[in-house]
């Protein structure tokens, strides 16, 4: 970049400062994070505006328009095709423009700012029995501006159409700042009346070409709409649905809205291959059905390999399924409904299936499937390596009788260029996702790529389908129109963009004039692309270094997403995307090649993505392609303090293990300390901190009579022994009562520990070693069971120690580790505890680790063992606190903000009588903080009711 460029940049950023309440972002870590949408695209901004208000989007434009330079509207980012991103200021509207008016009932409309997410949207039309029904995959993060401007359609476009079928009235700025509003019900104002002139002229002209040329099926978003819009230019709304921000930057769009049915059923039909799937789809469609969705065996096998989604696919797909149809049914009447997916069952019973469907009548049930389903776009993407499926002829929309053809045609495409293709699909519409695996990264790759785009398209046109129907044109697309819909109707889009925008300030490069789709300047993976030598500290094999695991983030922005699960709790707190694991992998994937500068993945960029990642895990589960950001937070930590002194407050949380025993000593003094402001204004820490205990935790406390019941090993994490020793001391009570030979791992000098405070701190080396000495010690026990308390202690033996010390010793270990709640499941009879009635309702809220690693429905079961308990699982996210994460003064917005999420509204709204159950130390200490409510961790509920006498032990 020339120090002109850099000079104008600033100017520019100024003037954008002073004309704006919102924030203006022109630093190169804001330019790298918006640089890249969902696509295989990246263009640096020349900043970021985030609008607080309509005003400021105003001004953005104006301030843009003098100077000369171009304006990106964006909403979550989650584009395949590259619509969100270009050389020019990226104004998102996803943070602050976020306003949702009343719905007007009588009309089933609702008028909404571009920043709106789908599926806020809906949760707040839910009392009114409306929803809004273009339910798109990435409904839990994608814009409705984004939608609008995209024309987006999703599952059940069969029932309801897509957007621009949906949307009623568009208000905007046009290029030259003057506010317009385009409405299906009247003629709008005086300029949207003179561009309605103009277009109804552009339509009348080119009725015949129009006929002709614009394919016969419904799913299509090639261009402009200008089919759609009246000889007289009315429906004028509908050019600008699917305009990719081209036309006008929208800044509040009304939406037409449907009555939410009342019974919904749905029928998973297996088939042993593709084609099969496919050429029945023409005779399901005969039914009425809402969806109709196709999954191939690619995405059923990755799903088997995702956490999140193991368990759901499990329960619909049978074993040698290479294909499912997912056909949905719904409506008023229930008997109808079932009776449609009855005939479903004959249907394909008929064709030669017997027995072939899954029926999922239950809500719950239905909602596991389509979780699988709408994963569906980045399950594909989770394979590990450089070859990734690519998304750019994924969007093909070919007539229902010619599905099976084209697939197995276009295969043969695949096959002749070395590659294959994974399928997903709105079959329903003849809407096929396939995307090649390719490596991008290679030339020749990349050659490919484009000689699979011209066959794959012109299979499309030889089939009467259209090469755009869902995820628009964008980059990807835009240079394909012409030989598609031919030179005419390209000519008239150009004619549309002069008429709303002479200067090509808005979006410039999408549907008009768009440069070669395989450009590589333009790609993600662009001239150079290459990570710069490191020599990590954590085993990153698995995904073949640590640049690849990085690489595995493909922009999808699930971590955007902001309910009912946990990803990502800083996100959720600030929307700032920064905050979210996407943000974050990006940073990291701009350092480690160079495009921050050359301090690599240690660099104060990186640091600043990563400053309010409290470690929850939660992306290690719930993002689709299994991008684990706690586990880079270290990696980071490791090289960002090689060049870095740590702080001494660092020094000492990460050294806890190796100081509470002195501490402990003398807990009076050691807790008047925190008690001091002065000093913890020394050390920038809160109040609050946790106590010493008066009578820590001494392993010979053990004393068990020998039992038959078998052997386990009991590890006593630094945090229960020093701190709250009274759940260890349930532990042995509860264990004893099971019947279980109780042996604590020996140890000398100190007690053992897991290395997680070192870990933490990026200090990797420490932690090896504790984990060595850990693991040394739990050697002697080949064959027990290894039991822990704190989830992030015991659960770091299940991961962390895996990228520290690998090899079959530690796996071993890794295997034999269970928190107790699960041992006790899996292990124990509950009718051994001999527990008396529950006195009170438990609500159970479960630590991040707990919850990333599947076993917070073990705690609860547990805790069902107490004959009466009525439990309540807290719909919560992270509590904020995250070990010393809450503690520290700059994190203590944050920490209360993720806090104020779900958690504590929670607990504040519990009855009086009811006990509060959190397994995490942390948890505890922030729910006491924030609601003044003491909770509990679930063995001393157990050891409350242990008032029986014990069973007698079996001789031996």
């Amino acid at each position: 970049m020339t120090a002109s460029a850099s000079t104008s940049r600033d100017g520019l950023a100024a003037r954008l400062r002073r004309a704006t309440r919102g924030e203006v972002r022109f630093d190169a870590l804001s330019r790298g994070l918006y640089a890249t949408d969902a696509s295989i695209y990246q263009v640096h901004p020349l900043g970021v505006v985030l609008p607080r208000t309509v005003d400021d989007v105003a001004e953005t434009i104006r301030i843009a328009r003098e100077e000369g330079v171009a304006v990106v509207p964006r909403g979550a980012g989650t584009s395949q095709s590259g619509q969100s991103i270009g050389e020019a200021v990226v104004v998102d509207t996803s943070r602050f423009l976020r306003e949702i008016e009343p719905p007007d009932r009588e009309r089933k409309t609702v008028r909404v700012a571009p920043g709106v997410v789908l599926d806020h949207l809906n949760a707040r039309l839910h009392d009114s029995g409306l929803f809004f029904p273009v339910d798109v995959a990435t409904a839990s993060r994608a814009t409705i501006g984004g939608m609008a401007g995209n024309n987006s359609a999703g599952s059940r476009s069969i029932r309801y159409g897509m957007m621009v079928d949906n949307v009623v009235a568009i208000e905007g700025l046009l290029a030259d700042g003057t506010p317009v509003r385009f409405d299906t019900r009247s003629a709008g104002d005086t300029r949207a009346r003179e561009l309605a002139e103009l277009v109804g002229a552009l339509r009348a002209r080119e009725a015949d070409e129009l006929a002709t040329r614009i394919p016969k099926v419904m799913r299509r978003v090639a261009g402009y709409n200008l089919d759609r819009v009246g000889s007289d230019g009315s429906d004028l709304v509908k050019i600008l649905v699917g305009s990719e921000g081209t036309l006008a930057f929208f800044t509040a769009i009304e939406l037409q809205l449907s009555e939410l049915p009342k019974r919904k059923a749905l029928g998973v039909c297996a088939f042993g291959d593709l084609a099969t799937a496919l050429d029945i789809v023409q005779h399901i469609v005969t039914l009425a059905p809402t969806a109709v969705e196709l999954m191939d065996a690619a995405v059923i096998d990755l799903a088997r390999g995702i956490d999140a989604l193991r368990p759901a696919i499990e329960e619909f797909a049978p074993e040698g399924a290479r294909a499912l149809l997912l056909v949905e049914f719904s409506g008023e009447d229930g008997a109808e409904v079932l009776d449609r997916l009855d005939r479903l069952d004959e249907m394909i019973a008929d064709h030669g299936h017997p027995d072939a469907v899954v029926r999922a009548e239950d809500p719950a049930f239905q909602a596991r499937i389509w979780s699988v389903r709408k994963a569906g776009m980045n399950v594909v993407m989770s394979m590990k390596g450089d070859g990734k499926p690519v998304s750019f002829i994924e969007d093909c929309v070919v007539p229902l009788e010619h599905l099976a053809e084209y697939a197995t045609l276009l295969d043969g495409v695949f096959e002749r260029y070395g590659t294959y293709g994974t399928w997903y699909a709105h079959a329903s519409v003849g809407c096929l996702h396939v995307r090649p695996t390719l490596n991008l990264k290679q030339d020749a790759d990349l050659s490919t790529m484009r000689a699979v785009a011209d066959e794959a398209h012109e299979l499309v046109r030889r089939f009467g389908g259209t090469h755009s129907g869902e995820h628009g044109d964008g980059f990807v697309r835009s240079e394909f129109l012409e030989p598609m819909l031919g030179s005419r109707l390209v000519s008239a889009f150009r004619e549309i963009k002069v008429a709303f925008d002479p200067g090509g300030l808005l979006n410039p490069g999408k549907i008009v004039d768009p440069p070669r789709m395989d450009d590589r300047s333009l790609m993600r993976y662009g001239p150079g692309y290459h990570a710069l030598p490191v020599v990590s500290g954590l085993d990153w094999s698995e995904w073949g270094g640590f640049d690849r695991a990085v690489e595995m983030c493909n922009n999808n922005g699930t971590c955007r997403k902001m309910e009912p699960e946990v990803m990502c709790p800083s996100y959720r707190a600030t929307l700032d995307e920064k905050d979210s694991t996407r943000g974050r992998a990006n940073a990291l994937r701009l350092a480690m090649t160079g495009q921050l500068g050359s301090d690599g993945i240690g660099s104060d960029e990186v640091h600043e993505a990563l400053e309010l990642c409290v470690g929850c895990k939660a992306c290690k589960r719930e993002c689709p392609v299994g991008v684990d950001m706690a586990r880079m937070k270290i990696e980071h930590l490791h090289h960002y303090h090689q060049r870095r002194r740590r702080s001494a407050r660092e020094l000492a949380v990460a050294r806890l293990p190796r100081l509470a025993g002195l501490a402990s000593r003398l807990p009076g003094l050691s807790n008047l300390g925190p008690r001091l402001p002065g000093w913890r204004r020394v050390l920038g820490l809160t109040d609050g901190l946790p106590e010493w205990s008066s009578e820590p935790f001494r392993d010979s406390e053990l004393r068990q009579a020998k039992s038959s019941g078998g052997e386990v090993v009991l590890l006593v994490d630094t945090f229960t022994r020093y701190f709250e020793p009274e759940i260890a001391r349930a532990t042995l009570r509860v264990l004893e009562r099971a019947g279980r030979q109780i042996r604590l791992p020996a140890w000398r000098g100190r007690p053992l520990c897991c290395g997680r405070t070192y870990l933490n701190a990026g200090m990797i080396d420490e932690a090896r070693a504790e984990q060595r000495r850990l693991l040394e010690a739990l050697a002697r026990h080949p064959e027990a069971p290894i039991v822990g308390l704190e989830p992030s202690c015991l659960l770091t033996l299940r991961d962390e120690c895996l990228a520290l010390l690998p090899g079959p010793e530690t796996e071993s270990i890794a295997g034999r580790a269970f928190l107790l709640e699960q041992f006790l499941v899996e292990q124990v009879d509950p009718g051994r505890l001999d527990l008396s009635e529950a006195i009170a309702p438990v609500h159970l809220h479960g630590h991040c680790h707990q919850k990333a690693f599947s076993l917070v429905s073990s705690v609860k079961e547990v805790l069902e063992w107490i004959p009466g308990a009525e439990v309540q699982t807290v719909e919560s996210s992270c509590c904020g606190m995250a070990g010393s994460f809450g503690y520290q003064v700059e994190h203590l917005e944050a920490s209360l903000a993720m806090g104020e999420l779900a958690l504590a509204p929670h607990v504040r709204g519990m009855p009086e009588n009811a006990s509060l159950v959190a397994d995490g130390t942390s948890c505890r200490a922030q729910i006491r903080r924030m609601t003044g409510r003491e909770a509990v961790h679930a063995v001393q509920l157990l050891d409350d009711r242990l008032d029986r006498p014990a069973a007698p032990t079996p001789a031996e």
